[in-house]
């Protein structure tokens, strides 16, 4: 296929991110089971962690998730905007009360964990003529938002149930470390302490949401589930682990795709890509050039430090990784240049092989959220699987 055929075949785009909405389906259906009867919010924060929040939401919401939960207002006015009418948690802290007053106008449940925090969403639904629909953060180890203290906690969730134009609809916490099965108890520490004080809650107050689990938790211990289970990362199948999304039952909805838009050949001596970092050096050979780089997301630490899949074969990639560039190596046969034009995979499968964000993450020494995430507006996003 020559160079100008797939470019039109892909639309035009140099780079395009495919996102399945059935495998969010799938991912949501498959942590439901495990969750044996509690709720499940998707967490489509971040863009839906780069597949795309209205898409993803609504397939989560079509596989039986009753709720969602981001981190900013931006984010919940996003999802009404995309015709989104279930309950929308924001777990981030808001600035100020005029933020107060938007997220109760859009129906968005607030995250507090200080006094001053209830007199002000009090007085923010008031303004509104509205009501705040609060969730009490107990901070049991991670460190950031929330109150150390129970005693402050239950001040607060006290304060909640006085004030005017607020109700207490949950009680929370999240876990730092859930993902390391080899914690030294951490993660059995904070349940406990959450279990605690959340259990004095719930037996006052039965009709108030429990919740702490996150995607790991949940696969990892079935006393975390509670009342709902806050799933971000396994929803888009990715493994919250880190190592293999497939085992545990989770289907990937993200494969990256671009194609080599020239074949040159490289003989001894001669280079590819800023600084010189690849030279050929044993024999000629043939370089394909594909048009994404670090300007869409893929990162420059991958530079000499990926595979790509071409034809069903896992070629290296070679030099460095610049901003709108990569370049692979397609060997010292002269048919390489037959391959200008044909599709490259960076993320998926092709043929018997394939490449998971979780290699990806490995060689940089991160995680599969950043690589999810970190893919650019550049990168044109499409329902549905890739054709494969």
């Amino acid at each position: 296929m020559s160079g100008s055929a797939a470019t039109r075949a892909m639309g035009g785009e140099r780079a395009v991110a495919y996102v399945d909405p059935d495998a969010v389906a799938h991912n949501c259906a498959r942590l439901l089971d495990a969750l044996d009867g509690s709720r499940l919010c998707a967490v489509v924060k971040a863009d839906g962690y780069g597949h795309g929040a209205v898409e993803c939401a609504l397939a989560a919401l079509g596989a039986g998730a009753s709720w969602l939960a981001v981190a900013t207002l931006g984010e919940v006015e996003g999802l009404r905007d995309g015709g989104i009418e279930a309950p929308i948690l924001i777990m981030g802290a808001l600035r100020d009360r005029a933020e107060l007053e938007r997220a109760i106008e859009l129906h968005a449940d607030l995250t507090l964990w200080r006094e001053r925090s209830v007199t002000l969403a009090s007085e923010a639904a008031a303004q509104v003529s509205g009501e705040a629909r609060v969730h009490v953060k107990l901070d049991t180890g991670m460190g950031r938002l929330g109150t150390r203290d129970p005693a402050e906690a239950s001040r607060v969730l006290t304060a909640a149930l006085a004030a005017p134009c607020v109700r207490l609809t949950g009680v929370m916490t999240h876990f730092a470390t859930a993902d390391m099965l080899d914690d030294d108890g951490f993660f059995e520490r904070q349940l406990a302490a959450f279990a605690a004080w959340a259990g004095e809650v719930k037996s006052a107050h039965p009709e108030v949401l429990v919740h702490a689990a996150n995607s790991a938790a949940v696969l990892r211990e079935p006393r975390a589930h509670l009342d709902m289970a806050r799933c971000g990362i396994a929803i888009y199948g990715l493994d919250p682990f880190g190592e293999d999304p497939f085992a545990h039952g989770l289907a990937p909805a993200l494969e990256l795709s671009s194609y080599i838009a020239e074949v040159k050949l490289c003989r001894i001596g001669e280079s590819t890509g800023y600084g010189r970092r690849y030279i050929a050096e044993r024999h000629d050979t043939h370089i394909g050039v594909l048009p994404i780089g670090y300007g869409d997301g893929f990162r420059r630490a991958l530079s000499g430090n990926a595979d790509v899949l071409i034809a069903g074969s896992r070629l290296p990639l070679v030099g460095t990784v610049s901003m709108d560039n990569v370049a692979v190596d397609l060997g010292p046969d002269p048919a390489a240049h037959e391959l200008c034009g044909a599709e490259a995979v960076l993320i998926g499968s092709s043929g018997s092989e394939r490449i998971t964000a979780e290699e990806l993450a490995r060689r940089m020494d991160t995680i599969n959220y950043e690589i999810a995430c970190g893919l650019s507006a550049r990168v044109e996003r499409r329902r549905g699987p890739r054709a494969s």
